[in-house]
């Protein structure tokens, strides 16, 4: 028999459905604002957080940073690594949040990218 659920679950079923409906509709720019500062991060430290990241991106809405960095993860792009640090945004009440780093396929990523950018500039010098 399937349990019915309650109108406090209807309703959170909702609003989380909305949210995902919200960051399903950013841009593919968006997208990758947050992948080149993901890369440009992995490349030249060891660890990262969102925290390094609220300073150089734009407003991306409610919950879009995390989808995007959770995305990252799963394409095998970043891991986690294992450590947690205290948010630096007001509005997370300083919650622990994920502390990652760039995979060999990211680092591969990075490189080519970064590659891609030198030969790039030395063509139009």
């Amino acid at each position: 028999m399937t349990r019915r659920l309650s109108v406090a679950e209807r309703l959170a079923s909702t609003e989380k459905d909305a949210l995902l409906d919200d960051i399903a509709r950013h841009s593919e720019w968006d997208r990758f604002l947050v992948e080149q500062a993901v890369l440009h991060f992995g490349a030249n430290v060891t660890e990262f957080s969102c925290n390094d990241f609220r300073g150089v991106l734009p407003d991306l809405g409610d919950g879009y940073l995390g989808a995007a960095i959770n995305s990252l993860r799963t394409a095998g792009i970043i891991a986690h690594t294992g450590r947690m640090v205290p948010s630096t945004s007001a509005d997370t009440h300083g919650h622990r949040i994920a502390v990652w780093e760039l995979t060999d396929k990211g680092r591969h990523i990075a490189a080519q990218r970064r590659n891609a950018r030198d030969q790039q500039r030395r063509a139009a010098a």
